[in-house]
């Protein structure tokens, strides 16, 4: 099915080109992929279409409405993967920041699931369709770290209650931005889609689902703090939101906080992931060593 957006155009967008607006907050659509709408006549300016250079005012109410997508089958690519456990069911990968887990809108190439054809061939589950096989849960381009891949389609509905039912661990640890007051806590807030920046997720309770975050500081910096992270959920950028809700964004979080020199995107690592594995019924759990990146902010901020 198509999905239709609708946004209002703020005081500080008047001027701004519309290609770029779309872009900047819908998280689907590169600027090439809004163009190619405009051409088509799927975005509409108070009920007109209008080019691609158009100029937004304030309070311009704009229409985008996004076709379904073609079916599109990604391709094997021989990219390496650190894997961390494997066996007939699943397996667990160590992603490295800055790969995309799954095919996307200015990503078609080069992700976790072309690697992961490569390396398993035909033997991932099919629940998530052609665009994401055998992916039962996914993390940011950005966060490094651990994360796991279902080989069959049963394992991969084990999985996935698990994750529902809370009873799946996700740790990770993160450089957060600030003193923190207390040294652990728990952010109980429920996350939703923001209404005017459509890239992003907020803390909301107009549509939206609840979201359980528990935090320990493992050691202040001073403006700066390591910290520990477990998921009771599992919402979209949720440690990202929560964070930034407490006033604590994640260091190099350009979306909810702010760039950070030497680093792209956030300094945020899955270290640790445990569950019971859907055939022998064991409780299997594995951790992932701090990278390199994230060992050379800590090193940095001992200097401070």
């Amino acid at each position: 099915m198509s999905e239709t957006i609708e946004l209002t155009v703020q005081a500080e967008d008047h001027g701004s080109r519309i290609d770029k607006y779309i872009s900047d907050n819908i998280e689907q659509l590169t600027r090439s992929a809004v163009q190619g709408l405009l051409e088509k006549g799927n975005i509409l300016v108070g009920g007109k279409s209008v080019s691609k250079n158009y100029k937004l005012r304030a309070g311009d109410t704009v229409t985008v409405e996004i076709p379904e997508p073609e079916p599109m089958d990604a391709q094997p690519e021989d990219i390496p993967l650190d894997i961390v456990y494997e066996d007939d069911d699943l397996l667990v990968v160590n992603k490295p920041k800055g790969m995309v887990v799954h095919p996307a809108h200015g990503h078609y190439t080069g992700t976790l699931v072309n690697a992961l054809l490569h390396h398993c061939g035909e033997s991932l589950s099919g629940i998530n369709g052609v665009i994401r096989p055998g992916i039962v849960h996914r993390i940011d381009r950005f966060t490094s770290g651990l994360l796991i891949v279902a080989k069959n389609d049963e394992s991969h509905q084990h999985l996935a209650q698990q994750i529902k039912e809370h009873s799946f661990t996700r740790e990770y640890e993160a450089v957060a931005c600030g003193h923190f007051k207390q040294t652990e806590g728990t952010v109980d807030a429920p996350i939703g889609r923001h209404k005017t920046d459509r890239k992003k997720m907020c803390v909301t309770y107009e549509n939206s689902r609840n979201a359980v975050t528990h935090y320990t500081v493992l050691h202040q910096y001073g403006g700066y703090a390591h910290v520990k992270l477990r998921l009771e959920t599992g919402r979209t950028h949720q440690i990202r939101v929560h964070l930034s809700y407490i006033g604590h964004p994640v260091l190099g979080d350009d979306v909810y906080g702010k760039p950070y020199k030497g680093i792209e995107g956030q300094c945020l690592h899955a270290r640790k992931i445990g569950f019971i594995h859907p055939s022998t019924g064991e409780y299997m759990e594995f951790t992932s060593d701090l990278p390199d990146y994230f060992q050379a902010v800590l090193r940095k901020l001992e200097k401070t």
